[in-house]
């Protein structure tokens, strides 16, 4: 089996190369927080720092009890028992495609893992669009005619995943959406799989939530980490939340995770415990951090749309998902080579994340453009108006003059076509 690397990482680390080169980039093609390390949680780490033992294969009762802590407050009373720890959601993301089997349903676009980690298994993802203006779900509809389609072809079909909310899109599926979604698995018997690493990121905290395990608790994991809301994502910890009565599920996990990580580190799951237990200094912070990731995504989303781009408004998280096809420069592809090597603009493609790749269609994160040093991260989580720090000020009229130059581009070219001698 040929395996890449994976087109995130592939992309930081290119665009990294780039910037040591002397290149002027501007990084928006890699989904890392980019803010500081809360104080309390490095003194956490250090305090832990000579637990050096494994440590159960789930992880730390301390751990999987403030996790279950850390559900109940948001509605999904969990029994600690049926709480697995990982190092990572993307481990255990990848544990749980093991366990469970068979083939996958995802939505289109969807996490350039989530498809990579199928075929890796030995899975075969069904890929679904999302409904028009929403992201993170299959669309219900379409997901019932596939499942039906591939069970006739002779597949099992096995489970779908949902991201809430999403990346790449940045968008919210609404809770009609999921209600519809979770009428179609228990009709077609399908496990479901809710990646919640960015619900506490859902920029306006009264937008309506609504998680899979919310209705179909017998039917529904949920995963998530501390990755994006308190930015360590080098920490390597997450959890899954199993559904009601699933040891099996839970027997096959640690199955898995006792060949592949042994345990989570021991004092990460320590600093972990601590997060999971939403103490005020650290909800104060992922407060913080929400509303800045909420005002520079809204920043992005005003240039591309100012650009021509067909774009729709970010509800969560730090992406958005612009649609460049009206400068009909090719494909996802032809877009993001342009974009980095003539304007110094770093995106991902979406042909990445499961997109057809005539669609020019990219990913962008906006959550490297806080500062390139602590300091300077730091003054943007406590600005009042972050857009007018000059650093922020200066990336957001960097990408603004490249996509005005991105236009003038398909306009020359347009020119020189028009200009062109007919031969015929």
């Amino acid at each position: 089996m040929a395996v890449t690397l994976s087109a995130t990482l592939a992309a930081n680390e290119d665009i990294d190369r780039r910037r040591r080169a002397g290149e002027r980039v501007l990084h928006l093609a890699f989904g890392e927080a980019g803010l500081p390390v809360h104080p309390a949680l490095r003194d956490k780490l250090a305090a832990a720092s000579e637990r050096n033992g494994y440590g159960p294969v789930a992880g730390t009762s301390g751990l999987r009890a403030a996790a279950a802590g850390y559900w109940t407050r948001r509605g999904l009373i969990t029994d600690p028992d049926l709480v697995v720890s990982g190092p990572g959601s993307k481990s255990l993301l990848y544990g749980l495609l093991l366990a469970i089997g068979g083939d996958i349903v995802l939505p289109m676009p969807s996490w350039v893992s989530y498809a990579a980690q199928a075929d890796l298994v030995g899975a075969r993802p069904i890929l679904v669009p999302a409904p028009s203006g929403e992201g993170g779900v299959p669309d219900p509809d379409l997901v019932a005619r596939e499942v039906r389609r591939a069970r006739a072809a002779g597949r099992t079909v096995s489970s779908l995943l949902v991201t809430l909310p999403d990346n790449p899109t940045g968008r919210l599926a609404t809770p009609e959406t999921v209600a519809r979604l979770v009428d179609v698995a228990r009709e077609l018997d399908l496990m479901i799989i809710s990646d919640e690493i960015y619900r506490d990121l859902v920029h306006d905290p009264a937008l309506p939530y609504t998680s899979p395990a919310d209705l179909a608790p017998e039917r529904t994991i949920v995963t998530t980490g501390l990755s994006k809301s308190l930015a360590l994502g080098g920490w390597r910890i997450g959890v899954a939340r199993l559904p009601e009565g699933a040891h099996d599920l839970r027997a096959q996990l640690l199955a898995v995770a006792s060949e592949i990580w042994s345990a989570p580190a021991a004092p990460v799951q320590e600093a972990a415990a601590y997060a999971f237990g939403d103490p005020p200094e650290l909800t104060e912070r992922i407060a913080s951090s929400r509303r800045l990731h909420g005002l520079v995504a809204r920043a992005v989303h005003e240039r591309f749309t100012a650009a021509g781009a067909r774009v729709d408004a970010p509800q969560g998280g730090f992406y958005l998902y612009p649609d460049l096809s009206h400068l009909r420069l090719g494909g996802s592809a032809e877009l993001t080579k342009i974009l980095l090597e003539e304007h110094g603009i770093g995106v991902l493609p979406g042909h990445a994340f499961g997109d057809d790749p005539a669609a020019a269609r990219v990913r962008v994160a906006v959550s490297l453009l806080y500062g390139d040093t602590a300091e300077e991260r730091m003054a943007a989580l406590a600005s009042p108006d972050p857009l007018r720090l000059p650093w922020i000020a200066a990336n957001l009229d960097f990408l603004t003059t490249g996509l005005r130059e991105l236009s003038l581009t398909r306009r020359g070219t347009a020119g020189a076509l028009a200009s062109t001698p007919s031969h015929g």
